[in-house]
């Protein structure tokens, strides 16, 4: 069975089972990195994508469950050389250690800021309530959503920074 699939806006096709998890099918069929296998539970955030805008659990989800719907990964959120606000925040904020957590952290900031342009810190900490960080950047991380968030106002109002 063929599968079409829109993927960090590009159309895919994949010849694989429709049960198969998406997480599997992004890094091994369409050899995308950004989503990493953690727990395989959905329960740590490591593997999280945007499907439709809305921050997703990878490992959990099926394939068959994204065809007609946009799957976005951290390998799509850049703009060419542009880095989105979110990816650059935690560059800035050097949120980062092993950086095995940090796709479902920026996934999940750039999810909320889909849908709330400015945030309070209870959102921006309610958004990543459910993400493992086992390393200990947690301060930085949570520095890193507050830059996004200031970073995503000047994108959205074309203010350079």
């Amino acid at each position: 069975m063929t599968l079409k699939l829109k993927v960090n806006g590009q159309n895919v096709e994949l010849a694989i089972p429709p049960t198969t998890p998406l997480l599997n099918a992004l890094r091994n069929d369409l050899a995308l990195n950004g989503p990493k296998y953690g727990c395989g539970l959905g329960e740590c955030g490591a593997c999280s994508v945007l499907v439709d805008g809305m921050a997703a659990r990878a490992c959990v989800l099926t394939v068959a469950s994204v065809v007609g719907r946009e799957v976005t990964t951290l390998d799509g959120l850049a703009d060419k050389d542009r880095l989105d606000p979110v990816q650059q925040a935690f560059i800035d904020a050097q949120a980062a250690q092993c950086g095995y957590c940090l796709n479902g952290m920026i996934i999940s900031i750039r999810s909320l800021l889909n849908h709330t342009s400015a945030p309070s810190s209870g959102q921006i900490g309610a958004a990543l309530e459910h993400h493992l960080c086992r390393c200990g950047t947690h301060l930085e991380i949570l520095d890193a959503a507050h830059r996004a968030v200031a970073l995503n106002a000047a994108a959205l109002g074309g203010i350079d920074d």
